[in-house]
């Protein structure tokens, strides 16, 4: 497994980074437990999940199971760097949401006790709260760090200018501020190559991608036989819309002997700011799969390849001002 620095921190995390929305609502207690014991025994430290998670199992649910898995010992919780979200509504009640520091501070709380743990590697905003200024978030946040609560912090879905807003705060107050994003990048989604890209290297912020593989279009889908029962009406028709394209990806792979998911994955972990794309197995199989990646070395060649296949985008204001 190889290693790297999360953004301009001093924390280490492994270049694929666990994500365990499924456990819970599509995999059960003992499944998880042991993908992420096979984790650790793979050298994957980093684990991502947040305080919503759980869905139809119930809100909260993913953090209990994988507070259960630390309870067991073995040194689980201290070779882990745990990172977790918050903002999302656990309640019905107007203040159990968003990023107030009323939310954060008693968020913190709720999450260390379904986690079983004392403090959180990376507590990150689930979104961005327009309504609370950055001021308040980081009062709380520097008094969660100062109690050992929390280590470090992150956002998810942020914009490049929301990026920059949030570290401008944060350095006025001599704190820290955000060492990594979390956003949806992959070879069809690169938005983030605009602005939040440069802003991330900008600030020295690592960027996590979230949906690495375009909720499996990425990973062999037409190979699949895209007609199974697992594809809804909207799915597919997605599937017919990218059909050109996405033949044309799966035959490049078939030429360089990888699979489309290595692929997918190996070509996140060649671009500028990406610290690990998270890998979100609902069995042992496809966690097995997912490190099939980290044997892919893409070339210049393949590189330009992809790119011709999937455009993306250049740094904002050059890529559409002269």
């Amino acid at each position: 497994m190889e290693y790297t620095h999360l953004g301009r921190s001093g924390l280490s995390v492994s270049r694929l980074c666990l994500g365990t929305m499924n456990f819970g609502p599509e995999t059960d207690e003992a499944t998880s437990h042991a993908i992420m014991d096979r984790a650790h025994q793979e050298g994957v430290n980093f684990f991502d999940t947040a305080n919503v998670y759980g869905f139809a199992a119930g809100k909260g649910r993913t953090e209990e199971i994988i507070g259960t898995w630390f309870a067991q010992g073995g040194q689980r919780r201290e070779k882990t760097v745990l990172a977790t979200k918050v903002y999302g509504s656990m309640t019905d009640w107007p203040n159990d949401t968003f990023l107030s520091a009323r939310n954060l501070v008693r968020s913190v709380d709720a999450s260390l006790q379904r986690l079983q743990t004392d403090w959180i590697d990376l507590y990150q905003f689930h979104h961005v709260d327009l309504r609370t200024p950055w001021e308040e978030v980081w009062q709380a946040c520097e008094t969660l760090v100062a109690q050992g609560k929390v280590l470090y912090v992150g956002s998810s879905n942020h914009a490049g200018w929301q990026l920059a807003a949030a570290n401008e705060a944060a350095r006025s107050r001599h704190f820290l501020g955000l060492v990594s994003e979390q956003s949806i990048y992959n070879l069809l989604t690169r938005e983030i190559e605009l602005e939040v890209i440069p802003a991330a290297q900008h600030y020295g912020i690592g960027i996590i991608p979230w949906s690495p593989l375009q909720q499996g279009l990425l990973a062999g889908v037409l190979a699949k036989q895209e007609g199974s029962r697992r594809h809804n009406e909207r799915a597919k028709a997605k599937i017919e819309q990218l059909r050109p394209q996405l033949q044309r990806y799966e035959d490049l792979c078939a030429e360089w002997g990888a699979a489309p998911a290595d692929v997918g994955l190996a070509w996140l972990l060649h671009q500028p700011a990406v610290t690990a794309p998270i890998i979100g197995p609902r069995t042992m199989e496809q966690f097995t799969g997912a490190l099939g990646a980290l044997d892919v070395t893409l070339g210049t060649e393949q590189l330009a390849a992809l790119d011709e296949l999937f455009p993306g985008y250049r740094t904002a204001p050059e890529h559409y001002a002269w």
